[in-house]
């Protein structure tokens, strides 16, 4: 196995952890009793969140999931449940108290899993841009939407994206495979902690109805909209995504 590369992403400490065959790599920044776990998207990484990372009054610790970022390839990619588990054996040898956690896309899957697997781990969730609908469980009907929305957005997200797909290596549609297998439905509804609902007004590939259910489904759940983005919110224009997050935490 090739030595991670550790060089920040936006000015912070950076650590590989490792258990079993996994690793993962955490970037640690900013200072602040609250503490937020960021989970990126399917082939991306922890450097997509540099600008919300900036705009959020806490502790920071962002990741790359295994396969992705500078994480190095796993034998297999991890199912849902097994990221979850990896991040909260991370927090547990940092002792990183209960953390708000931040999962975006794919990561939104984590971050409902380390909920309620991990529930000692986790004070609040944000789901944004939360997949996967039972109307896209199949690979080519995400990638079609996934292009839908790579087309109607800032060419520098675009560019950013291209070369975290191709960072994410060989293995890119068994990881896929492993993202639309599993059933988040089946999760939200054992989510206790308050929990925000993020959807961009033009995201096709999280449609309105199917994160209005998302929200419905969690016993503690509220939906919000942000006018003008797609499925890249968050990182294109963090602003209004951190002025979200933080409303919600100071009613909680």
């Amino acid at each position: 196995m090739s030595t991670p590369d550790l060089t920040p992403a936006f000015g912070g400490s950076v650590a590989a952890f490792s258990e079993g065959s996994s690793t993962l790599i955490a970037e640690r920044a900013g200072s602040g009793s609250d503490v937020f776990l960021l989970a990126h998207g399917l082939g991306m990484g922890r450097s997509v969140f540099g600008e919300l990372a900036r705009r959020l009054d806490g502790t920071i610790v962002a990741v790359d999931l295994p396969g992705f970022g500078a994480a190095p390839e796993p034998e297999l990619p991890l199912t849902m449940p097994e990221h979850a588990d990896l991040i909260a054996a991370h927090l547990a040898s940092t002792g990183t108290p209960p953390v708000i956690v931040i999962g975006h896309s794919m990561g939104s899957q984590v971050a409902a899993e380390l909920a309620v697997r991990h529930p000692d781990r986790v004070r609040a969730v944000v789901l944004a841009a939360p997949t996967v609908d039972a109307g896209a469980r199949r690979v080519a009907r995400q990638a079609l939407r996934f292009l839908h929305d790579t087309a109607s957005i800032d060419p520098r997200v675009v560019i950013r994206g291209v070369r975290e797909y191709l960072r994410a290596g060989p293995h890119i549609v068994r990881k896929i495979r492993a993202t639309v297998a599993h059933r988040p439905e089946e999760v939200y509804p054992r989510i206790a902690v308050p929990t925000l609902v993020l959807r961009g007004e033009r995201d096709p590939v999280s449609p309105r109805a199917w994160t209005q259910a998302v929200a419905e489904a969690i016993p503690r759940g509220e939906f919000a909209e942000i006018p003008g983005c797609g499925h890249e919110t968050m990182i294109r224009d963090a602003e209004p995504a951190a002025a979200r997050i933080h409303d919600f935490l100071s009613r909680i």
